[in-house]
């Protein structure tokens, strides 16, 4: 596995870094070990997400983002490396399935927006339209799909979380707000009450 910024940080970059005064930070930091591979944080983060940012490389080089999203544990973190998720159907433009024919490279964004975290990944990835049932049942996979996607991750990062509004899902926000429903209930099962004794 590389470092992040060696993967991404071209020298046009390194120049504006060194211009702006963040080389030096910067260049500590890759001269860190590079990790092994997803630690438990980070395939922990991936399996709660219901959502994230995929980008490929169309043949003219103009980067592609596309939506990916489902029920938490759609993304299935095979090993320190690996991850994969059921392509499903949507509106069958198939841009980013082609794209990887011709270059396998990805870019991932993931959020968890109520936290205001985010993690990035740089990898190679596959569009598999017919994968193996048996694969399919074993990543615990069930309903119609396009095809599975695995990527080998070569790359990841945490990003700051300077500037992630914090946005909730609709269970979250009912979660959040349980106690209060139920206090509100008993108050007004207390006024109710108070209402037949007069």
């Amino acid at each position: 596995m590389k470092h992040f910024l060696d993967v991404t940080v071209s020298e046009a970059a390194a120049q504006h870094q060194r211009r702006r005064g963040s080389f030096d930070n910067y260049e500590l930091m890759v001269a860190a070990p590079a990790p092994v591979g997803l630690g438990e944080a980070e395939a922990d983060f991936l399996t709660r997400r219901d959502s994230f940012y995929v980008a490929s490389v169309t043949n003219d080089g103009w980067p592609y983002v596309q939506h990916r999203g489902g029920p938490a544990g759609f993304i299935k973190v095979l090993d320190r490396t690996h991850l994969a998720w059921a392509d499903r159907t949507g509106n069958r433009q198939y841009i980013t399935a082609g794209n990887l024919d011709r270059d396998d490279r990805v870019a991932i964004i993931a959020v968890d927006y109520p936290n205001r975290t985010r993690l990035k990944l740089l990898g190679h990835a596959r569009f598999d339209p017919s994968p193996d049932p048996a694969t399919v049942e074993q990543l615990g996979i069930d309903g119609r799909l396009e095809g599975l996607v695995t990527v080998e991750v070569v790359a990841f990062d945490w990003n700051c979380p300077k500037f992630i509004t914090p946005r909730y899902t609709a269970d979250e926000v009912r979660a959040a707000t349980e106690p209060l429903r139920a206090r509100i209930a008993e108050l007004e099962s207390v006024v109710a009450s108070l209402g037949q004794q007069s």
